[in-house]
């Protein structure tokens, strides 16, 4: 009976073993998967010196999964969020390597972009904590933040993103090509804004901390 107790008692230990070490082993594979996959758009820790190329770092995990799963077909369905390059660079990723992959970007430090434009400050104000009553257009603080730190996972954190980045979502969302926003919401209130409104309030948001 003491024996068996002893046996099984290692057996339990040996098991927690293993799965203390999973974590650790999903982080690695994530690392090397960041630093061969993703580095050359997104920098390998997840601060993109390109415009064209989101930051990831100190981006929401949940978030980035949600991104990162729609960037996939799923048993033979279209991608929800369609682009050929993302959609290319998923192809051979599992839920768990996206999961791991998140967490890995999100546990970096953003290097923050700054807003450049003095001239539409006043406007971008005004919409991110405001919006656009005439228009029926909410303030995108309601969603993202005062300070633009978004809320998971459907919120993404906008603080310190590249403007050109920001500009371009909400001028794809206004388009049609992008249709993963929750409800519509983000084609509902990009419909509703000229470019300079979008440029303003991409650049504003870009300066926020």
């Amino acid at each position: 009976m003491i024996k068996r107790s002893l046996l099984l008692s290692s057996l339990l230990l040996l098991s927690g073993g293993l799965q203390a070490q999973d974590p650790a082993s999903e982080l690695a594979k994530a690392k090397q998967t960041a630093e061969t996959l993703c580095a050359a758009c997104h920098g390998a820790d997840g601060n993109s010196q390109l415009p064209a190329n989101p930051k990831l770092a100190g981006q929401h995990q949940d978030y980035l999964f949600k991104q990162l799963r729609e960037f996939k077909g799923w048993d033979g369905a279209a991608p929800v969020r369609e682009n050929a390059v993302m959609s290319a660079m998923v192809a051979g990723l599992e839920e768990n390597d996206m999961r791991a992959l998140a967490s890995y970007f999100a546990s970096f430090e953003q290097q923050p972009e700054a807003a450049k434009s003095m001239e539409t400050a006043e406007l971008g104000q005004q919409i991110w904590r405001a919006g656009i009553a005439a228009k029926g257009v909410p303030a995108c603080a309601a969603c993202h933040g005062p300070a633009g730190a978004g809320m998971p996972a459907q919120y993404p954190r906008l603080s310190g993103q590249f403007a050109e980045y920001t500009e371009a979502q909400m001028k794809a969302f206004r388009d049609g090509a992008r249709q993963n926003d929750p409800n519509s919401m983000m084609r509902t209130v990009a419909l509703k804004m000229t470019d300079p409104e979008i440029k303003a309030v991409a650049d504003y948001a870009a300066g926020l901390r």
